[in-house]
């Protein structure tokens, strides 16, 4: 049993929200997580929609399946019943206690317009990442919050060697994989979560034509991963329309498999018609697709640089939902060709560059998106920082610093407890 980091947030939005909705990728512990409050903390009956009795009282009298509920209730995989949102919402409306209903889904309601907009102002949405590097190490990492602080302190020599972080990017964070210390049988996993995925959570959410382009469609993204997303390109070379690319790409999202970082601008409005980059969700899965693995990473030529990139990025995602500054996150790409491959923006505006490198040492000119973005930001700027595959740590002039990628989850974060995993 992996302690997630996000839990105190889950159990703080009980404490004041009616609804809850605990969303992710199937697979990376929801339900886990979701049982072992109900059974804690948070005592409250479990019901899953997984069960085919259960989702078909659901679907059947979704207003009679709710009045027949008492007390705080777990309802797992709500995405299977979207019939039960409106039902929910008559009943909180009614009684507006806290901590009444809480969900689990593996569709991302944000991108389903009858869901999200019947729980508005009802429901707090937390996202569960596949397990970020600190909680399989037993630790609570606040790398986030302290870019964000008023005073930097530099972390202490961190050394993980090469081959140790080759292992933690092709691993990747889905518990099962996690556990698999044999290559093939973590391939293996892969493959049957992707089949399941696409061949029925995708069907569940809308009735696609052409089901077979999505398997092709997901390894053409993932050689584009940690880049633009062309859609002109995309479309060419998956064979598709852009308008049923479009579509694609929403249920891919919708299933948490991709993850669009929009860029940054001062300009809010520029924001929106730049193009994004493109992520998937977990580095384990990517290199699956793209038939990567350790010791194709080993050597200085290997396909390590998109890989480390997004490794780094899902990371952020991961600290960024249990993080106090909550940021949003971003790319910058000047029009001079300087970049940053993640920008974060916290509430007050404030912000902080993250550029990754796969080399061990860095020089001046790594920093060159990081001046120009600073410049751009203006008093806005609060610090840049390099990630490299090194162990050293130093400052690169004012509020400039280059770190080794593992101080993302090793550094002045806080262990967990004797026997807490």
């Amino acid at each position: 049993m992996y302690h997630r980091n996000i839990t105190p947030k889950l159990s703080a939005a009980l404490a004041d929200t009616p609804v809850v909705l605990l969303n992710g990728a199937r697979q990376t512990g929801k339900s886990t997580l979701a049982r072992q409050l109900a059974e804690t903390s948070y005592p409250a009956q479990y019901l899953t929609l997984d069960d085919a009795s259960t989702v078909a009282a659901a679907q059947y009298d979704p207003a009679g399946f709710v009045a027949g509920l008492s007390g705080p209730v777990v309802v797992d995989e709500i995405q299977r019943a979207p019939e039960l949102f409106l039902a929910l919402k008559a009943a909180v409306d009614r009684d507006r206690r806290p901590g009444r209903f809480l969900l689990t889904g593996s569709a991302n309601v944000l991108l389903l317009p009858r869901l999200a907009d019947s729980l508005a102002g009802r429901m707090e949405i937390l996202t569960l990442w596949p397990l970020s590097q600190g909680e399989i190490d037993g630790a609570a990492e606040d790398f986030v919050d302290r870019l964000f602080a008023e005073e930097f302190k530099l972390p202490g020599r961190v050394h993980v060697d090469r081959a140790e972080l080759m292992r933690r990017v092709i691993q990747g964070g889905y518990p099962e994989v996690v556990a698999r210390a044999d290559g093939a049988r973590r391939r293996a996993w892969f493959g049957a979560y992707l089949t399941t995925i696409l061949q029925r959570d995708v069907r569940d959410l809308a009735n696609i034509e052409g089901l077979t382009a999505l398997p092709r469609l997901l390894t053409l993204l993932a050689a584009r991963a940690g880049a633009l997303l062309n859609l002109a390109d995309v479309s060419r070379g998956a064979g598709v329309p852009q308008t049923t690319l479009k579509r694609y790409l929403t249920l891919l999202e919708a299933t948490y498999l991709v993850t669009l970082v929009p860029a940054w601008s001062v300009n809010l409005g520029k924001r929106l018609v730049k193009a994004p980059k493109l992520m998937l969700n977990d580095t384990g899965l990517l290199g699956y697709l793209l038939g990567s693995d350790e010791d194709r990473l080993k050597g200085e030529g290997g396909p390590l640089g998109g890989l480390l990139e997004n490794f780094v990025a899902m990371e952020i995602h991961k600290q960024a939902g249990w993080s106090r500054a909550r940021p949003q996150i971003f790319h910058f790409r000047a029009q001079t060709g300087q970049e940053v491959d993640l920008v974060l923006e916290n509430q007050a505006g404030e912000i902080v560059g993250v550029e990754v490198k796969a080399a061990a040492s860095v020089g001046g000119g790594d920093f060159k998106g990081l001046r120009s973005l600073r410049e751009m930001a203006g008093r806005r700027f609060k610090r840049g920082v390099v990630l490299h595959a090194g162990s050293e740590a130093v400052p690169f002039g004012e509020n400039l610093f280059a770190l080794p990628i593992a101080a993302l989850w090793r550094g002045d974060n806080a262990p967990r407890k004797s026997g807490e995993k």
